[in-house]
């Protein structure tokens, strides 16, 4: 148990700097490749910084564990827009672009519906197939409006492009990143396995757990650390990203690799109507005067922590 939870802290800490820099990388070596801001923005760091979940979920898809990886996808989105915005509002309110409100908000959105919707008679090839063609329209939409002149994705863009750097030493670190972080999401699913089997838990409610909240954690740290400096506009689009993604992206991996059906009766009951209530809450409160105030964020942090206990 003890080398588990062990387990557990390296590979989450390995996961957490690897991704980094295999994000680090990717927009860095796009850039030279001289692809458009937007591009990189919407593409490569959306899918960048959603490695994490992408390969803990598919890795445990692939051996016999879709439930851990389910659970990540439904317990990073639920984890996002309450524990990551609720904490980051109490820290400061958040405020939300307009442009958000119009485009991030409502796909989001609708992507964890139809996550909720599909996940229902398990994930396999047909399921995976519908989320990847609505994550493409997703990202199709938010790039056609960023074409307007919105600058929400350059902005997020520039905070990855501080620095010029040679082609070839950005493939290696691209590369190198990437190989962490699939050896950390290897040993972050075993342990998790292990842990679910030492303590008679059902599988789902250590992916919704302790994995989902692990792979969390960079966006918890960067929200905290952009609220503490009072820089908050990026921090709701960010957030939102992420969740289409985890839908989108990491629900289709998850489906193509381990299809199958689900064992555990929360992660197609309570766990999802958490997810999509969190995610209509969040909404409303993003609409509602155009921020994330403290008592919505402590809201959000409330639901969170009260419902964890029932997804046991």
């Amino acid at each position: 148990m003890a080398l588990s939870v062990l387990a557990i802290v390296v590979g989450l800490a390995v996961l957490t700097y690897a991704s980094d820099q295999f994000v680090v990388g990717a927009a860095r070596v796009a850039r030279n490749l001289r692809l458009s801001p937007i591009l990189i923005g919407a593409v490569v760091i959306g899918f960048g910084t959603s490695a994490p979940e992408m390969l803990v979920s598919g890795i445990a898809g692939v051996q016999g564990s879709l439930d851990i990886g389910v659970g990540n996808i439904i317990g990073s989105n639920v984890a996002n827009l309450s524990l990551v915005l609720g904490v980051a509002a109490l820290v400061t309110p958040i405020v939300v672009r307009s442009t958000v409100l119009k485009r991030e908000a409502p796909i989001a959105l609708g992507a964890t519906v139809l996550f909720a919707i599909v996940v229902q008679g398990g994930l396999a090839g047909g399921e995976a197939v519908i989320l990847t063609v609505a994550l493409v329209i997703g990202l199709g939409l938010i790039i056609l409006g960023a074409r307007g002149g919105d600058d929400t994705i350059s902005a997020e863009v520039d905070e990855f492009l501080t620095d010029e750097a040679r082609t070839g030493r950005e493939v290696v670190r691209t590369l190198l990143g990437l190989a962490f972080t699939l050896g950390a999401a290897q040993i972050l699913v075993d342990a998790a396995r292990n842990i679910a089997s030492e303590l008679g838990l059902a599988e789902g409610f250590v992916g919704l757990t302790i994995v989902a909240i692990g792979t969390s954690l960079p966006e918890l740290a960067t929200a905290v650390q952009a609220a503490r400096k009072g820089e908050t506009d990026l921090i709701v689009g960010n957030l939102l990203g992420s969740n289409l993604f985890n839908a989108g992206a990491v629900g289709a991996v998850a489906g193509f690799l381990g299809p199958g059906m689900l064992d555990d009766p929360n992660l197609t009951g309570l766990a999802v109507y958490l997810m999509v209530g969190i995610a209509v809450l969040a909404t409303v409160f993003m609409v509602t005067g155009r921020r994330v105030a403290r008592p919505e964020g402590a809201a959000l942090l409330v639901l969170y922590l009260g419902a964890i206990p029932f997804l046991a």
